[in-house]
């Protein structure tokens, strides 16, 4: 690859339960001095459809919208491994139910308003705690993705858990990206009902403002996203945001890129809890 080349960059917006009416959808694209092509949009209806595609030889990077690990504080109460590899073996032989259960005990036994455990990064990505097992259920999206992760071969930073290195996998956060254009304006539903003129004019204002490079965060990278009138069309029409939500993953990889491409090993991670693993783009 040449300095301005890019390995193909890869946007993952993940569904625990993958179906035709909710796949799980993949953003490829290119950057090249500072822009970032939107190549391709990919969906997955299976979990194996999925984990195929991972296995695919790189070079290349991702952001993947799916917890890389759980709060050390959580698993210290609960007693299982703390070595992250063990405690994802042990994780991954749960069933739904018996995390359900594990869950809802710790957070019976403490009190209002601090009934979940957070992982160090929560706070400043402004994400949901990945023991949540409803609304999003983020704890259940870590019991299917990272397992196929690992089966897949796949590098994912942050935690321990080293792989093909040609093949690099960064937990991702789409609406870090999305607040800083929108704040606490809502852009998605999948409901129905809630899919409104006004969540489309905000998808509208977003894709605009990648377009431009107006989000602090690629002002200070130098980064916009190129999209055909076609493309532009469909992340904005996409009234489940989930096109949309795999693009901010897409320039979330590339902003990691460009960190290692300037000599950063940690690839724009800080130093952070093995067990727990950290946000992209989330600062320290």
């Amino acid at each position: 690859m040449t300095p301005t080349d890019s390995p193909q960059l890869l946007g993952c917006d993940f569904t625990s339960a993958p179906s035709r009416r909710k796949p799980v959808t993949l953003a490829t694209g290119r950057l090249d001095r500072g822009r970032l092509r939107l190549d391709s949009l990919e969906r997955f209806e299976t979990l194996d459809a999925w984990t195929d595609r991972l296995r695919q030889p790189g070079p290349w990077v991702g952001g993947f919208d799916l917890p890389f690990g759980l709060p050390r504080e959580l698993v210290q109460t609960l007693g299982w491994p703390t070595a992250w590899p063990a405690c994802m073996d042990h994780y991954a032989a749960l069933s739904r139910e018996a995390i359900r259960d594990a869950f809802a005990g710790f957070c019976n036994a403490r009190p209002v308003g601090g009934k979940f455990a957070h992982r160090a990064t929560d706070g400043p990505a402004g994400s949901s705690p990945s023991m949540k097992w409803i609304n999003p259920p983020v704890a259940f999206m870590l019991h299917a993705g990272v397992p196929r992760l690992r089966q897949a071969g796949v590098t994912l930073l942050g935690v321990d858990a080293p792989g093909d290195p040609s093949r690099v996998a960064l937990e991702a956060y789409p609406g870090l990206l999305a607040r800083s254009v929108l704040g606490n304006t809502s852009y998605k539903a999948d409901d129905r009902a809630r899919q409104t003129p006004e969540r489309l004019i905000a998808r509208r204002t977003l894709v605009e403002a990648l377009e431009n490079g107006t989000p602090p965060l690629l002002q200070a990278a130098g980064l916009r996203l190129k999209l055909t009138h076609a493309q532009r069309d469909a992340l904005a029409d996409d009234a489940s945001g989930d096109t949309l939500d795999a693009v901010l993953c897409l320039l979330q990889a590339a902003w990691a890129w460009q960190r290692r491409q300037a000599g950063d090993k940690r690839w724009g991670l800080p130093a952070c809890d093995p067990l727990e693993g950290w946000i992209v783009t989330a600062a320290a």
